[in-house]
């Protein structure tokens, strides 16, 4: 996968070369040869202009920018296609951006994401629905915690927030019980694998190659330019537990954006010359959700969130363009994670049927007529955390050489929840900010 990546991306390049002005013949042959090296036993070098780690949601948002500007853009990814971890593993919601500090990264990329995704969604068919959703206090006690998120939601530059009574909650939704709601008429819901398909079709139409079944398990400097160490998915699967120390071959982008979700502090750990002390630590939120067994009459058109807990958004209410209704997801922390693990994706996503006993009573509080046995596993992700258990949330991350001090690395930390909302607009602020 990798050589066939690496002969399209020169071919590319010789041809949009050809089309601004004529190469002479020896200079094509010399491009040539560098693949010829490439696929060669040695370990060859090859330079590209940019490197996209990653074929996530924000991955490929960021290769669609780059090369919607002109760049050319190769995507690396360790799995057999895109969006294979978190990007496949979440609830799938369009958020409002009302749960995040005024001014962070969270907030401003979150808004301006949504506006740029549901235009995306019109303009490409990709199926979605604003379909709105409820924050709601199930007690008195938890009143003044909404009243607090309204605030930042209406700091923050969201749309519509309106907090509403019991009475017309129970018009809006007859199943629900609260005392109080809070109702953001701008949040919804997307497919994300058209989203993502829509994403990949758009950057390879503009000059990006994918190359699947590879991954970058190191990288070192070389006169202040990154190079990055590339081997075959195959070859780390083999190893059982060992780690590759040598690569099939050295990339030498001029830019390169780490966006390997669970995995990016892992990675920008193995880039050497890069200082720990701009790493972050990294935490793990696992977090399963359960399905409705019968969705005949869907007890909800809405989305409904509890109070926000520890970790994440509480056991909420999801209803997708099929009208399956889903819940979670819940959190549990997880250790232990190594980094031949994380780099392939190798997480425990089972969901076990006795965890549903945990969500009975979390659900019950806002619908009570929830019937035993009536909850169905799902599936379960895994939520890439800056902060953990009992810590306060942290942002996101975007990390350049102000930073660190390596001319076009962008390392991408804790792109969790908004992530998938934010896509867009984070691909436009590195394309913006980093990109010449």
């Amino acid at each position: 996968m990798l050589k066939h990546a690496l002969e399209r991306l020169l071919r590319n390049s010789e041809r949009n070369l050809r089309s601004s002005f004529s190469l002479s013949s020896s200079r094509i042959m010399r491009r040539r040869s560098l693949c010829t090296k490439a696929a060669r036993a040695e370990i060859g070098r090859e330079r590209a202009e940019c490197v996209v780690i990653g074929a996530g949601v924000v991955g490929l948002a960021v290769a669609r920018e780059l090369a919607l500007r002109g760049k050319e853009v190769l995507v690396l990814d360790s799995a057999p296609t895109f969006g294979t971890g978190t990007s496949s593993r979440n609830s799938e919601v369009i958020h409002a951006g009302i749960y995040y500090p005024p001014h962070s990264l969270k907030a401003i990329l979150c808004v301006r994401g949504r506006e740029m995704l549901y235009k995306l969604c019109s303009e490409h068919d990709i199926p979605h629905k604003q379909i709105g959703k409820l924050i709601v206090a199930t007690g008195a006690s938890e009143i003044p915690k909404l009243n607090n998120l309204m605030n930042l939601g209406i700091q923050n530059g969201v749309d519509g927030l309106r907090m509403i009574e019991s009475s017309e909650a129970k018009i809006m939704e007859p199943e629900l019980q609260c005392v109080k709601a809070l109702l953001s008429p701008v949040s919804g819901i997307v497919d994300t694998h058209s989203l993502m398909q829509s994403l990949v079709g758009e950057a390879e139409s503009h000059r990006t190659t994918f190359s699947f079944n590879t991954t970058v398990i190191g990288a070192h400097l070389e006169r202040n330019n990154l190079c990055l160490h590339v081997s075959d998915t195959k070859r780390l699967e083999n190893l059982n537990g060992r780690f590759l120390l040598h690569p099939d071959l050295v990339l030498i982008p001029e830019l390169v954006v780490n966006c390997t979700g669970l995995s990016a502090p892992a990675l920008a750990k193995r880039f050497d010359g890069l200082h720990s002390g701009v790493i972050p630590p990294a935490y793990y939120a696992r977090g399963c959700y359960f399905t409705l067994s019968s969705t005949r009459n869907p007890p909800f058109s809405h989305l409904i969130y509890p109070i926000p807990e520890d970790g994440g958004l509480g056991v909420h209410v999801t209803v997708d363009l099929d009208g399956q209704v889903k819940f979670g997801p819940d959190v549990e922390w997880i250790k232990g994670i190594d980094d031949i693990s994380s780099f392939l994706n190798r997480f425990e996503y089972s969901v076990c049927p006795d965890r549903a006993k945990r969500f009975y009573p979390e659900i019950r509080k806002y619908y009570p007529n929830l019937t035993d046995g009536s909850l169905e596993p799902g599936y379960a992700g895994i939520r890439p955390k800056l902060a953990g258990p009992q810590q306060s949330p942290v942002d996101f991350v975007i990390q350049g050489e102000d930073a660190h001090g390596i001319p076009g690395l962008i390392n991408l930390f804790g792109i969790e929840s908004p992530g998938l909302t934010s896509c867009l607009a984070i691909a436009e602020h590195i394309a913006a900010r980093f990109s010449r």
